[in-house]
């Protein structure tokens, strides 16, 4: 398994390059602002939301469709935080 600083260097690339301009922005500059201090966790969270669909993550995100139950959880909650920050 990677070592910690290994694995948030490859969520980092993989929440900056999702597949649109406004998720590349969003998930990625939140990414680049929480992920050194996100537990191994915040890690295990943040990694299986980036594995879901793009505009759905995006939607839930920035509010516009409430997420599942599934999906919802302390990261999801510091992503959607940032993005009313930062508009």
């Amino acid at each position: 398994m990677f070592d910690l600083d290994h694995r948030r260097k490859k969520l980092l690339y993989r929440a900056t390059y999702r597949g649109f301009k406004e998720a590349d922005l969003l998930i990625g500059g939140f990414a680049k602002t929480h992920i050194a201090a996100m537990s191994e966790s915040d890690l295990d969270e943040f990694e299986a939301l980036l594995k879901l669909n793009d505009r759905d993550l995006y939607a839930w995100a920035t509010g516009k469709v409430e997420p599942p139950a599934n999906v919802q959880g302390p990261v999801l909650e510091k992503l959607r935080a940032f993005d009313l920050q930062n508009r």
